[in-house]
């Protein structure tokens, strides 16, 4: 008789861990459906996962352009908008290519890590977009067909919080306009 009590007491401790596991599959799957914009865009997603209208936004605009990976990103290093020598390496392969495409147009953008307010950052960027377009226009690249915009520390491309994601955030990023 003991022996018959004690396999339905473990009988029922395993359908009770069985619901249980059954609630918590159910509770986790209905939480990622409530995430607005999660996962739509790496690198872009605000702290709690959503993405914005203005993020969504920007992100269609990017739409507009033609293939971003033609032209190489340049990095900077914290709170400089200075071309390193590797920098002006990579920017004469970039106006080589944009001289060898006189009918494109290219936007540069500035961007910095989430370190500093949004103030400093859209100037700091400002800084290191326009650093890259007078190179490029020294090399002989035409001042009209290039384009400056700041995004500040606002699109990261890596959203961690560590010195090597602060590093791949700190850059000029060029995108080829139709």
């Amino acid at each position: 008789m003991k022996s018959m009590s004690k396999r339905i007491s473990l009988a029922s401790i395993a359908m009770l861990a069985f619901a249980v596991a059954l609630s918590v599959g159910a509770c986790s799957t209905k939480s990622k459906e409530t995430l607005p914009g999660a996962g739509d865009k790496a690198g872009t997603a605000g702290q709690d996962g959503a993405m914005s209208a203005e993020e969504r936004k920007q992100q269609e605009s990017r739409a507009t352009y033609v293939e971003e990976s033609l032209l190489v990103d340049i990095h900077f290093e914290f709170d400089k908008s200075d071309l390193s020598a590797e920098d002006r390496e990579l920017l004469k392969k970039n106006g080589e290519w944009m001289k060898s495409h006189a009918g494109v147009k290219v936007q540069i953008e500035g961007h910095c890590d989430e370190r500093g307010t949004a103030e400093y950052n859209l100037a700091l960027g400002e800084r290191r977009a326009t650093a890259a377009k007078n190179y490029l226009t020294s090399l002989g690249v035409e001042a009209d067909r290039l384009y400056t915009i700041s995004y500040g520390k606002e699109l990261p491309i890596d959203p961690g919080h560590s010195e090597e994601a602060w590093a791949k955030n700190r850059r000029a990023h060029f995108l080829v306009t139709k």
